[in-house]
């Protein structure tokens, strides 16, 4: 009976000390020679395996997709399941525990948590991570749902009510706005309207209520996570939402409830940035977003969900530089936006700039006014933390400023004669967000673009095929993940060997299917609605992403925390035992992701 046992490793670090008497009472040491099989496919297992010493090798037929080191464990699937699917083979002498099973499934019995990390499906073994961290999570601000806040109640008055009339009722209730009800219209009417109706001039006692509301209502759901409304608020510079469920008015939450329910500082970080008088007063904010990136991940808050208040903030922090560095004429005739992880709304901490300029047609692109301009903008990003983009995609360079009709040609020219450079450049484009400007002008080159690729199987295939940039034929997942960091330290490329083959994966099937969304996981959405992708493999992929993102988040704010630059490498000996095996889960996703990526589009004769 080994006295020894790691109980400090997933998933025994969830057993209580009946549960871990239960290990030591039918545990036994094993040893097995290099090259020896330790368990075959179609075999029913009689142990779960600790690996102590050495390391061992899963294939699926020839091909090595997993390796276990120390304090790694196996196979708890094929005990539930009753048969090995893979071969496990020890690739150098391995000393390893053997726990019976009879002993795996008492403690699965006993310990729920302990059965989801030992064999459950990625999003059910991160949702036992959180549980696991279920008082640090319960306190995180985005586990609270819309419907969780204070919502006001809505008051619904007629179109046609005069104003006095609509302030008396806005007195009675205590409330800074009503809902206006004009036919089949729904709008709103706040104070601000009220200030209006008084500038305006004209009796307030014959001035219906309808003239100065606003119908462009933005509404959210009650369960939708409070960070979706704060988002909303930064995207759309309003200070409160209407609540709806369907057709049914909940009520309104309005900007100061959810400010002291959040307490948070985002949104004094948007106003900061709208406020701005100059680029000096926007580089203090745009220090300020880095450091609310580092609050909420080390409060527990969900990557997914920084991505979605990153986008927002950077999408105001850019429209207010472009403004304070354009004329208004620019402006107006100019749409700018931006493109990769920033445009998809999956930036968590700054990198490379990845921005272009669609200027209206007419626009001299070439003047001096819109040279100085760009040159202006990107030297700001500069300063701002944003680097430059080492291939140039970039507003300060000419090929990602043009004429609207000039941008169609180049996306055409990609399209046409697809190049690896043009290639390269199109799936760039494709992810393309508008942040200031006339968004019509994007939205008109892109559905040109959209129009080409649909007609063009052998193209699609051509853009598809980049999912196997890096390939898998070397010796074994994690050798293809390692990277040589400062001082010979392993680390990990997880944006190469998994991120990369999810977004460009999801990217070609969206660009397939005419998907105009530019987020991961809001394609992966439209992709399940229209029966081109199974929800549970859509939940698997999202739940791979943001993992692997989230290990990249926490080693790029720690090397940021040491005053280096974020990297982009992950410390493998940093990661626990826990991480390993969701890494191994997250990367087989990915594998699995890839074969239907190139049975889809027909890559495996290519």
């Amino acid at each position: 009976m080994p006295n020894a046992f790691d109980f400090s490793a997933s998933p025994f670090d969830c057993l209580d000390a009946n549960e871990q008497r239960i290990v030591r009472d039918s545990v036994d040491i094993a040893y097995f020679r290099a090259d020896e099989t330790l368990l075959d496919p179609g075999i029913e297992p009689s142990h779960l395996f600790v690996v102590i010493k050495g390391h061992v090798t899963q294939l699926d037929g020839d091909e090595p997709v997993a390796t276990f080191g120390p304090s790694d464990c196996f196979d708890g699937r094929s005990l539930v399941a009753g048969r090995v699917s893979s071969r496990f083979i020890a690739a150098e002498e391995v000393v390893a525990y053997q726990l019976e099973k009879a002993a795996v499934n008492e403690l699965i019995s006993r310990n729920a948590t302990f059965g989801a990390l030992l064999f459950s499906d990625l999003s059910i073994k991160l949702g036992a991570l959180a549980q696991r961290h279920s008082q640090r999570e319960m306190q995180a601000l985005t586990m609270s749902r819309v419907a969780e806040a204070f919502l006001r109640p809505a008051q619904v008055v007629d179109g046609g009510t005069d104003i006095v009339a609509v302030a008396a009722v806005m007195q009675a209730q205590h409330s800074s706005s009503v809902l206006v009800r004009d036919s089949e219209r729904l709008g709103i009417f706040t104070n601000t309207g009220l200030q209006r109706a008084i500038v305006d001039g004209r009796p307030l006692a014959t001035l219906p209520v309808r003239e100065l509301a606003t119908f462009k209502l933005v509404t959210i759901s009650p369960e939708a996570p409070l960070f979706d409304a704060l988002a909303l608020m930064i995207e759309h510079q309003v200070h409160r939402l209407v609540v709806a469920d369907g057709e049914l008015i909940v009520g309104l939450l309005e900007q100061l409830d959810l400010l002291s329910f959040l307490s948070n500082h985002s949104y004094v970080i948007a106003v900061q940035i709208a406020q701005a008088r100059d680029l000096d007063a926007l580089r203090l904010a745009a220090q300020r977003i880095t450091r609310f990136v580092a609050l909420l991940y080390r409060g527990g808050t969900k990557v997914s969900q920084i991505g979605k208040l990153v986008q927002a903030l950077n999408a105001k922090l850019f429209e207010r530089a472009w403004k304070l560095i354009a004329s208004p004429a620019l402006l107006a005739d100019s749409c700018l936006f931006v493109m990769g992880s920033e445009g998809r709304g999956e930036q968590l901490l700054k990198t490379d700039q990845d921005n272009g300029l669609i200027v209206r047609d007419g626009t001299a692109v070439g003047s001096v006014e819109v040279e100085q301009a760009c040159q202006r903008f990107s030297a700001a990003l500069r300063d701002f933390g944003y680097p430059d983009c080492p291939g140039g995609i970039m507003v300060s360079n000419p090929s990602w400023r043009r004429s609207e009709s000039d941008f169609s040609a180049a996306v055409r020219h990609w399209l046409l004669r697809p190049e690896p450079e043009g290639l390269m450049a199109l799936a760039i484009f494709i992810d393309a967000h508008a942040v200031a400007g006339d968004a019509t002008l994007l939205a008109r080159v892109r559905a040109e673009s959209d129009g080409l690729v649909s007609a063009d199987d052998a193209l699609l295939g051509r853009f598809a095929a980049a999912v196997d940039s890096f390939p898998d034929e070397s010796a074994g997942w994690w050798n293809r993940l390692l990277l040589i960091g400062e001082h010979g330290k392993p680390m990990l490329d997880l944006k190469k060997g998994g991120i990369f083959p999810i977004v460009h994966g999801v990217r070609s099937l969206a660009l397939r299917d005419q998907v105009r969304a530019t987020g991961t996981v809001t394609r992966l959405d439209a992709l399940v609605a229209g029966g081109r992708l199974q929800a549970g493999f859509a939940t698997d992929l999202a739940d791979s992403l943001h993992f692997l993102m989230s290990l990249k988040l926490r080693a790029g704010l720690a090397e940021l925390d040491t005053g280096r630059p974020a990297s982009g490498g992950v410390a493998a000996d940093r990661l626990s035992s826990l991480e390993r095996d969701l890494l191994k889960d997250a990367l087989a996703v990915v594998k699995r992701f890839k074969v239907l990526v190139r049975h889809q589009f027909h890559l495996e004769a290519a």
